[in-house]
Order: structure tokens, then C-alpha cells, then sequence
């Protein structure tokens, strides 16, 4: 039965009647064993169709028809835009295949906006595949895989020349006077295709041409251009160790189809070597390589080092580029100029003329994950793409996911290890600091205080990790009681100390630091630790020493994080603060000491992923320290020693306690051993939100019984954001398919993603974040 205020779809019927996603393949994002293959266009011939599916950006989960008159223009083709009616208005579309309906039945295609298609067949088939997977509506997840720039009507023509008959006897008569014109018209003789007019030279020689005859005016899509580097790479290639090069022979040797292959190497064991010598093998084949990070920081790091190798310059794409160099790096990629690319999650979706390889750097880092909106894993879009392209993927990681992981023991993706640093540097030693009864100084303890100073002294440098910025979590009154807290979430106040405001790290909202107390107008005290509190500190205790914070707020300007890293590396800050940006694979030689000011934070997490997210982030950060000569050291303080994980992180290896953390999850039944989708629903009334959730609930109960499990519904560990009540529903299977016939009957139910009251809902695929 349909849930009650469910408005109906506009438009030329329910777009869900095409079938556009129910036909897709829904197996495993990340299992290279599923069937890749996903709806295309029909073997019709294109002059005989003369109706086209398309999609637009909103809350529809299929294509609308349209029909085109053949005798308006050129006929559309799959991945090109066009100009719609929709409703009352006009809308851009882009046509995803053809139709078999009547053009009788649909309305018509007022103007084609692209000469050829922005995005083929593969990437077509890709985005439609991600859409059916993640339950998000085809048009939105379409038109998020477009430049900014190309999401509206902007066209990609430019004015051209093409030579004529009368201009190519000219040119034979040899009666031609003026050597620029004769440079233009022997250039544009000697192409079959017309060339941009901003290549013939200055404008006067263009249009002496034209009044001539010699050349004619017309427009062409503007090419994809990617500068090449007059000069090779300065760097010279190291010599791989045996690990490194046994790595990137059985790459090689695994052949040039399909292969997933987990790169599982420790901390400074040279896996971006391995990377590199099997991107050079493919640039020279005349292949691309995409190379995928998950964070921005991470890559001006990279373009540098893959500069100074190879004789490319890489295309980047990420949310920080103006619009106007993202589109010239997409469009490179998409024509095949550029042959590598080096990007962000939202790269997982460009096209690629002649793809090679793919790597995914850090696949275990939570931010390959969208966690807004469209809610895809770029990681398991980029396996399932990697099989689709039969092409190799490269997975790399010092701490891998438990469920690549459980992949590669299971035979599905190949295991490669490098157990050993490539200096040949130590693995540093990892000891608890017991705080308890410890008398602490802004959270460091007398033992963290006197090894700071120790390294120092002995010329190394030092890191603090702490992940929380802002000077103090919250405010406190010792009086009353009061604590300053965020009047739309449940959630305190961060105190942010150097814009002098308090600002809630969920919603935005943000206010001036009330002189007392509001309640009782007593003093009030800070509570916590943050890292602009820990940087105050250091900088007190040990001045001279130069001090960088690597956090959000400290680094959000235009090239801060850049300086920040040069000052580190330059040795000219010897204490480094920050929160989980430390653990983004810098490079860090100096460094002798890491300090981790407060595990208890992330050992104690309520997501069943804490002890797994712990572990990762120890490790990580911990493989900061000695990675030159000098030894490293790592320091963690702990008010529980004896926590099982810890001890078991200390006494054992990384795969060692990921395969405890595995047996764990099988009793208990949670991912990676059961499949899982989380539905979500808020709303400004907690009712309305709850209500809904045990409706679906009690349908999913009824529909499935032993088949699914249905936990909730339950408030969300921030059971109020924004001035919005959360709620979640978890659903687990044993079936990936059951769990997605569950999902299914949710959207058919219920369709629209926003109700009446106000309410939205959500559905997000193998969940990464609970919270």
C-alpha cells in the first residue's frame, strides 16, 4: 500500500515504466566476480528512431520520452544534452538511449546543445548501474558526473575555418600574396576537418581569407587540448626493492584484462614507487591511468612527485578548481589527450578514451565515500568500472578495509604485501601511556611532556595527534551547570578561540563567547581539548621551536596547506598539531616522535567500525614517525591499557587484528559478513520522522520476515541536527539481492524522497557511517 501525501511523478507518466533501472545488474560494487554488463541503447538504426529517453536532475528515478523531428537538425545521440519541455517550463536533459515509444505519445525535443556525445557508452552504463545500485534518482547521478559548466546550456562550439576549392587552386597557382595568408590557407588545406579560427593566425588574415572565398566560417566543438612538457620528468626513478618490484611484476604479469589487486603495504614501504612504475608502463603503451585519492591535500603532493617523474602533466579534478579548469581537465580525459589523471572521489565517474589502469590510493579512508546526496563508494564504483573497462585496478593501502580484506583472503582480489619500509628505515615502537591519576597539562601527560622535549633537544621533530579542532569543545559553567550549546543540534558549542566564536561542528551555526554565564552570570571555564589549545601550549612550553596546526580551520586558505607542509619538510617547524590530516600520507622525514593525545576518543566510538577506524588511524599516524635515519617512536595515552584492540595492535600484526575484528562481525552478523542498507528519515517533529520509519518497518517485517532483519527504528546518534529530528532504520541480509528487493519496495511505496510535514528520507548502501 502507498505511504499516505505521496505526490505523484511529473511529467509524461511514471518515469519508472521505461524499466531503465529495474533491468540492471545489482550485484556487488566491489565483487569482480558479478556480471558487469548493464542496459544499453538498442541496435536500431539511428535514422529510423525518432523518440529518445533522456533524464533531467530531480527526484525521478527513470527517463522521460521525447520525440525529434528528423528534418530539425542533427538526430541526438546517446551522452548528448538537449532542450526539454518539463512541465510548465524548460528544462536541459541529457538522452541515455532511444525509444520504442510513439512520438505521438511524447512531446518533442526543442534543440540538440552538443554536436557529439559528452559521455559514452561505458560511462553511461556505469553512472546507470551506480544509479539502480545506490537507489539514487538516474538524473541527478548523471548530471553530478558533468562539469559544473555543463550542467546547463554552456555548448563547447567555437568559430572555425575550412578551406575551399577556390582556396585550395590558390594555393596550387601559387599566385597567392602575404605569407600569413598563405600559412593559414596551406594549414587549413592540409586538414580534412575545419580547425578554430584562433589558430589561423590574427583576425585581419581570417577575414581577408574569407572575403576571398578562399575560406568559409563555420562552428566546431572546441577541442580537448592537454599541454605536454617540452622536457622528460627531472626525477630519476629509484631502484625498486625486491617487494616493490615483485608487486609491480605480478601486475604486469596478471595481464592487461580485468584483475583487483590489494596493495597492502606498510607505512613507508614505497607503494607510490609501485604506482609509478606501472603508470610510466601504461603512458608508454599510449593507455590513461585515473589515480584516485581521497582527499584534496593529497593531491598537490602528487602532481609534484608524478611531474618530476614522468613526462606528463596530470589532469586534476577536484571540488577546489575553478569551473573553468575542471572542464579542461575533463574534457581532456574524456578525448583521450590527457593520459593521466589524478583526482577526488567525483573522478570515479570521467570518462575515459583509452583506458589502461586504475589506482585508488588509501582505499580505506572513509572519504572515498559520499556521505551527502548521491551516497556512492568511489572505491567499489572504480572495481565494478575496472570490470566493465577489463582493465587492472590497484587498490593501495598501509591499513587496508576490512572488507578489501576479506576480498583478497577469500581469492577474489589478488594480495600483494610490502612488509618492509623501502629506506629500509624501522617500523617505530608503539607504547601506552597509562593517564590514569596522571596530573595532565592541556591533556599531555608528565611522560608526553618530558619525550617532546627529549626529541627536541636531540634535533628531530614532533607531531601531536588529536582529532578535534577548535580550542575547546565546549563551554562550562562550574556554578550551574550550564554548558553553551547549539540551539538547533544536539550538540555543544566549539569554542574557536582565534575568530573569538563558538560554532557547532554539524550545522554551522555560530555565535559570539558570552562574557559569564547566561544562566547565573558566573565565570565560565573551557572543558576539553582542541588543537588550537594544544598549539597555544606547545608554543608556551617550547618556544623557538616553530609550530604548524594541520586541521580544517588552520588550512583552509588558498595555498596554507601547501606552506604548511613546505615548513615541515624545510625543518623549520619542529612541532606539528593536527587532527586527521596527519594520517593522509604525508611524508614527514623528520619527524622522530608521534604523540596521540587522547585514543580513548576513537577506541571508545559506538559504531560497530570504532575498533577497525582505531586501528587504521593509530597505524597510520604512528607511520609518520622515522622514516629517515633516526629511529621513531610512538606514544599513545589511554585510560584502559588492557583494551583488548590495543594490546592486540601492540602484540600483533595490522591483519592480525582486522582478522579478530572479521570473527567478531560473524557472530554478531553485521558487514562485511551481512549486507546492509540504512534508511534514514528527518523532519523538524520527532514523530513524524519515527512514524514513518516504523511504517516502512512494519512493511519490510511483513514482506520479507527471516529473510531480512530489520533493526529500528532508532534515533540517530545526533538524534537532532539542524533543527531536524533523525531516525534510522538498519537493514541487514545474507542476500546482496534481498536486501535490495527490500530497498525497491521502499522506493515503490513511498517514491518521492520529500513528504508531506516536511520530512526527507534516504537510503544509503553498505553504510560506512552509522552516525
Amino acid at each position: 500500500m502507498p505511504f499516505p501525501g505521496v505526490a505523484p511523478f511529473p511529467g509524461n507518466g511514471d518515469p519508472r515504466a521505461c524499466g531503465i533501472l529495474r533491468i540492471m545488474d545489482l550485484d556487488a560494487p566491489d565483487n569482480p566476480h558479478s556480471n558487469p554488463d548493464a542496459p544499453v541503447r538498442p541496435d536500431t538504426p539511428v535514422g529510423a528512431v525518432t523518440a529518445w529517453t533522456a533524464v533531467v536532475p530531480g527526484p525521478f528515478f527513470g527517463g522521460f520520452t521525447y520525440h525529434f523531428d528528423l528534418d530539425a537538425g542533427p538526430v541526438p545521440a546517446p551522452g548528448v544534452r538537449v532542450r526539454v519541455p518539463f512541465g510548465q517550463s524548460e528544462r536541459v536533459a541529457l538522452v541515455i538511449e532511444p525509444s520504442p515509444i510513439d512520438e505521438q505519445e511524447t512531446r518533442p525535443i526543442l534543440e540538440v546543445l552538443d554536436a557529439a556525445p559528452l559521455l559514452d557508452a561505458e560511462t553511461l552504463a556505469c553512472l546507470r548501474w551506480a544509479a539502480a545500485y545506490y537507489h539514487h534518482p538516474l538524473g541527478d547521478v548523471v548530471f553530478a558526473a558533468l562539469p559544473k559548466i555543463l550542467r546547463g546550456e554552456r555548448r563547447l562550439e567555437v568559430e572555425a575555418l575550412a578551406s575551399t576549392p577556390a582556396g585550395r587552386e590558390a594555393l596550387r597557382d601559387g599566385a597567392m600574396r602575404g605569407e600569413r595568408q598563405r600559412e593559414a590557407l596551406e594549414t587549413l588545406a592540409a586538414s580534412r576537418e575545419p580547425l578554430p579560427a584562433a589558430k589561423l593566425g590574427p583576425a585581419a588574415v581570417r577575414r581577408r581569407l574569407m572575403e576571398k572565398g578562399w575560406a568559409e566560417s563555420t562552428r566546431i566543438t572546441a577541442p580537448a587540448e592537454w599541454p605536454v612538457p617540452a622536457e622528460p620528468g627531472s626525477e630519476v626513478a629509484p631502484a625498486l626493492n625486491r617487494q616493490q618490484q615483485d608487486a609491480v611484476e605480478a601486475v604486469v604479469s596478471g595481464g592487461d584484462g580485468f584483475q583487483a589487486w590489494l596493495l597492502h603495504g606498510v607505512t613507508g614501504s614505497g607503494k607510490t614507487e609501485v604506482y609509478l612504475a606501472l603508470i610510466e608502463r601504461e603512458l608508454a603503451a599510449g593507455r590513461q591511468v585515473l589515480v584516485v585519492v581521497p582527499e584534496i591535500s593529497l593531491t598537490p603532493q602528487l602532481i609534484d612527485r608524478f611531474a618530476r617523474r614522468l613526462a606528463v602533466r596530470p589532469a586534476v579534478l577536484h571540488s577546489g578548481l575553478a569551473d573553468g579548469e575542471r572542464l579542461a581537465a575533463w574534457r581532456a580525459v574524456a578525448a583521450g589527450t590527457a593520459g593521466l589523471v589524478i583526482g577526488t572521489r567525483s573522478a570515479a565517474f570521467v570518462p575515459l578514451a583509452r583506458p589502461g589502469l586504475i589506482v585508488v590510493d588509501e582505499e580505506h579512508d572513509a572519504a572515498l565515500k559520499q556521505q551527502e546526496g548521491f551516497l556512492y563508494h568511489a572505491r567499489d564504483v572504480l572495481v565494478w568500472r575496472a570490470r566493465q573497462l577489463a582493465i587492472p585496478i590497484l587498490l593501495g593501502s598501509a591499513t587496508p578495509s576490512l572488507e578489501s580484506l576479506r576480498h583478497a583472503w577469500a581469492g577474489h582480489y589478488r594480495h600483494l604485501r610490502l612488509s618492509e619500509r623501502a629506506t629500509g628505515a624501522r617500523m617505530p615502537a608503539i607504547h601506552c601511556l597509562d593517564v590514569r591519576g596522571q596530573t595532565m597539562e592541556a591533556g599531555l601527560s608528565p611522560a608526553l611532556l618530558r619525550a617532546i622535549e627529549r626529541h627536541l633537544l636531540d634535533g628531530g621533530q614532533v607531531m601531536l595527534y588529536l582529532n578535534r579542532r577548535g580550542y575547546a569543545p565546549s563551554l562550562l559553567c562550574h556554578a550551574c551547570g550550564y554548558v553553551a550549546g547549539c540551539p538547533h543540534c544536539d550538540a555543544f558549542l566549539t569554542w574557536h578561540r582565534q575568530i573569538g566564536r563558538l560554532r557547532c561542528h554539524h550545522c554551522g551555526f555560530e555565535q559570539g563567547v558570552p562574557a559569564d554565564c547566561p544562566s547565573c552570570q558566573a565565570p565560565l571555564s573551557v572543558r576539553g581539548l582542541g588543537t588550537e589549545q594544544l598549539e597555544d601550549v606547545l608554543a608556551a612550553r617550547f618556544p623557538g621551536f616553530g609550530i604548524v596546526r594541520l586541521d580544517r580551520d588552520a588550512t583552509a586558505g588558498k595555498g596554507v596547506m601547501a606552506e604548511s607542509l613546505a615548513r615541515i619538510a624545510r625543518g623549520e617547524a619542529r612541532l606539528v598539531v593536527g587532527t586527521q590530516m596527519l594520517v593522509k600520507g604525508h611524508d614527514f622525514p623528520g619527524v622522530t616522535l608521534v604523540g596521540v593525545v587522547n585514543a580513548d576518543q576513537a577506541l571508545f566510538a559506538s559504531d560497530f567500525r570504532g575498533p577497525e577506524r582505531f586501528a587504521q588511524s593509530l597505524l597510520q599516524v604512528a607511520g609518520r614517525a622515522g622514516r629517515a635515519e633516526r629511529p621513531g617512536e610512538v606514544l599513545v595515552q589511554t585510560h584502559d591499557p588492557d583494551h583488548p584492540v590495543l594490546r592486540r595492535l601492540l602484540a600483533e600484526d595490522y591483519e592480525a587484528v582486522m582478522a579478530a575484528q572479521l570473527t567478531e562481525r560473524e557472530q554478531a552478523e553485521l558487514p562485511p559478513t551481512r549486507f546492509a542498507g540504512l534508511i534514514r528519515a528527518d523532519a523538524p517533529q520527532a514523530d513524524t520522522a519515527r512514524a514513518f520509519l516504523m511504517k516502512v518497518a512494519e512493511e519490510l517485517r511483513a514482506g520479507f520476515g527471516e529473510e531480512l532483519s530489520v533493526w529500528g527504528p532508532v534515533p540517530a546518534p545526533l538524534a537532532r541536527r539542524a533543527g531536524r529530528y533523525r531516525f534510522q532504520l538498519l537493514l541487514l541480509a545474507r542476500v546482496r539481492s534481498t536486501l535490495h528487493r527490500a530497498l525497491w519496495q521502499v522506493d515503490d511505496s513511498v517514491g518521492s524522497r520529500r513528504l508531506g510535514g516536511r520530512l526527507r528520507w534516504s537510503i544509503d548502501v553498505d553504510p560506512i557511517d552509522l552516525a
